[in-house]
């Protein structure tokens, strides 16, 4: 089973984050989504698939018989993208990282910990694995082996948290991106715009209240997001579609929302000018990006995006690059332990039934095999025999399980 075990990713390793946006896919919602993943199941005869899209890269983990071949690769990104350009195609054997096998649980539990990551010791990547995988699990996308890998991996990534020193010294795209607007001199009392009230900028929320921001508007397309947000920076909330209209001006925006094409386009960023001049912060924290590469040109901008923060994150890795190798071996203590848990699991599922079948046979003892002798006792020791025979029936089922646990364990 362990050999079933597949992946196929690309990070910002092997292309620039805006290719990323390729291989994603591009859902309104998440019905549409989940029938977008039950389509691939079918299509590429999977038995569990787990998607997970992140701001830095795109997996999709799954378990089949069928090997990774570079036809199969090739008609996998087909389907997820009809459009992709021509020239990705071409290079996708170098951008597509490709893992089967124990190489593949092993790089699950490399990004779990973070190693993979960006920013290396970014703690985000966990609660982003556990909510990517929680729809799954409920779409019926994933099973038995995928949830293995997906607890060994979060046992693992806490491990590595608690015995190593990766996650000291906190940085992360959301807090480079804070950083870098701190030094572009936006003040606490400047006008701010967060569009999208996602997982990210939730995060930028936290920080714009750590220093002290009052003046900012929430807009997104659930007005409950965007005033739950608002509500935590002490803000106003706005549905995205009252973006046009909107006349309050700013001196920074903030854009992350989970839309597949720019929706700040530069008519849209002249009318929220509201007929101002002065030099503007814009801070593009999706991928794809929201903000168009022409408001750039067209317009007096400070223009940030998760690609240009690549090169500060770099900068600030040294200490935790050296934690890597510790956070390695304490990995691998939890890989080495995979192939116990997928025989034990094994195991359990193949002795499902036997509670069943143990009870049936008490069941026919009862009423068939002994049925003349039980009979002609009395109730009392009617009641004495059903006792005993339930409590061995408990302890029958116990015996086989306990061993075949110990039997795994101690191999």
């Amino acid at each position: 089973m362990l050999a079933n075990y597949k992946i196929l990713t690309v990070t910002h390793k092997r292309t620039n984050l805006k290719e990323i946006g390729d291989f994603v896919l591009k859902t309104s919602d998440q019905e549409e989504l989940k029938g977008r993943l039950e389509s691939l199941k079918q299509q590429f005869h999977l038995d569990e698939l787990f998607y997970l899209p992140t701001c830095n890269r795109v997996m999709y983990f799954f378990t089949t018989r069928e090997p990774l071949s570079d036809r199969f690769v090739a008609q996998f990104f087909q389907s997820i993208n009809p459009t992709m350009p021509v020239e990705l195609m071409d290079e996708i054997d170098d951008i597509v990282y490709q893992y089967d096998g124990v190489k593949a649980v092993e790089h699950f539990l490399d990004v779990a910990a973070s190693i993979d990551s960006l920013v290396i010791g970014e703690r985000q990547i966990l609660r982003q694995i556990r909510e990517s995988y929680e729809p799954c699990r409920e779409w019926g996308l994933t099973g038995e082996y995928i949830r293995i890998a997906f607890q060994q991996a979060v046992v693992a990534a806490k491990a590595v948290y608690n015995k190593t020193r990766i996650g000291d010294k906190p940085i992360s795209v959301v807090s480079l991106a804070v950083q870098q607007m701190l030094r572009a001199h936006v003040q606490k009392e400047d006008r701010l715009l967060l569009v999208g009230a996602g997982q990210t900028n939730q995060l930028v929320g936290k920080f714009l209240v750590k220093h002290g921001f009052t003046k900012v508007t929430v807009f997104n397309r659930s007005l409950e997001k965007a005033e739950q947000l608002a509500q935590n920076v002490g803000g106003q909330a706005l549905p995205l579609a009252e973006l046009p209209n909107y006349q309050g001006g700013f001196d920074c925006m903030i854009v992350c929302t989970g839309a597949t094409e720019p929706i700040i386009t530069s008519p849209l960023y002249r009318q929220l000018l509201n007929g101002e001049q002065g030099r503007k912060v814009v801070i593009d924290l999706a991928i794809p990006n929201n903000v168009h590469e022409l408001i750039t040109e067209d317009f007096n901008v400070e223009y940030i995006e998760v690609e240009g923060l690549r090169n500060l994150a770099k900068k600030n890795l040294a200490f935790r690059e050296r934690e890597v190798e510790r956070a390695r071996k304490v990995l691998n203590e939890y890989l080495q332990q995979v192939p116990a848990l997928i025989k034990q699991r094994q195991i359990e599922l193949a002795m499902r039934s036997v509670p069943t079948e143990i009870k049936a046979v008490k069941e026919k003892a009862m009423n068939e095999v002994f049925h003349k002798e039980l009979s002609g006792l009395d109730e009392q020791t009617k009641a004495l025999m059903e006792k005993m025979l339930s409590y061995m029936e408990k302890k029958c089922i116990g015996i086989p399980m306990k061993a075949a646990r110990e039997a795994v364990l101690n191999q």
